[in-house]
């Protein structure tokens, strides 16, 4: 009785130790779970990715450049040459970002035009932007190569996906509770990762397909020979003005003075008659 007592005691030690090994290790997989499929998710694709970086490296045409240029344009008309530029971006399928203008003292214009052009186009933009110019001041183009940051962005995206994949698969077969919160706050985490990382694809995608041209115009009117010697037509109608003005201010001042002195010169003119009346009538007498 003693010995079946003590083994029967032993028996369910032992079912409490596996029962607890079997919990620790349960809790240990979902731990463990997002770690374990991500080395595996890496390990699938890594030879995948190791190829397509080799084979983008090999084909120039496909690397993935942001270009970026300057251009300083001295122009004959600011106004024609920004609604031709503007113009120019529609035709190739681009758009305007930015657009300012401002006339100096001098009463010239300059400003600045931000456009996004499509790469395929860029080149040809630059060519027909600085056949609007009368002077090209400065030409400036930048490249910066992407190809492999985006390359790596990519194989890392998909690494993500198949290790969401996988904890999902997990959680779905998760049968305690605890398992399950660990298994999906590395989910939320993994799935955060994924965001951030075609976020950045997309960026890059955008940049790349679309160059930016920053076009700053400067108006340049051709210079007077001497400033005096061409204000004769202006001169010329001043002087007409000055002497229409005297003209009018002598009609004017003398109606002033007949309709002001009226009653006077009317008296004087009665008076006038007077006198002309009697002199004809004297010198008929004395003629008879």
């Amino acid at each position: 009785m003693i010995l079946f007592g003590c083994s029967s005691g032993e028996s369910k030690s032992e079912q409490a130790s596996d029962s607890a090994g079997k919990s620790e290790s349960s809790y240990e997989k979902a731990e463990s779970a997002a770690e374990s499929a991500e080395q595996d998710a890496e390990s699938e694709i890594s030879s995948g990715g190791n190829e397509a970086k080799g084979a983008d490296q090999s084909t120039a045409a496909d690397r993935m450049v942001i270009y970026n240029a300057e251009l300083d344009l001295r122009v004959k008309d600011f106004m024609k040459a920004q609604t031709a530029l503007e113009s120019k971006a529609a035709q190739y399928g681009g758009f305007i970002v930015e657009s300012s203008s401002y006339r100096d003292d001098e009463r010239q214009l300059s400003g600045t035009l931000v456009i996004r052009i499509p790469q395929k186009n860029f080149n040809q933009f630059l060519n027909d932007a600085e056949g609007t110019a009368s002077k090209v001041d400065n030409r400036h183009v930048s490249g910066q190569d992407v190809t492999e940051e985006y390359v790596d962005l990519e194989s890392r995206l998909r690494s993500k996906r198949v290790v969401e994949e996988r904890l999902i698969s997990f959680m779905e077969k998760a049968e305690k509770t605890e398992d399950l919160l660990k298994i999906s706050q590395d989910l939320a985490g993994i799935q955060e990762e994924i965001e951030q990382l075609a976020g950045r694809i997309n960026y890059l995608k955008n940049q790349t397909d679309f160059s930016t041209v920053t076009v700053s115009l400067y108006e340049d009117q051709t210079p007077s020979i001497d400033k005096t010697d061409l204000k004769t037509w202006e001169r010329t109608k001043e002087q007409f003005t000055e002497s229409l003005s005297f003209l009018l201010s002598a009609f004017s001042g003398l109606f002033v003075f007949v309709a002001g002195n009226l009653p006077v010169l009317m008296l004087l003119g009665v008076i006038g008659v007077i006198c002309y009346i009697t002199y004809r009538k004297y010198r008929q007498k004395k003629d008879s």
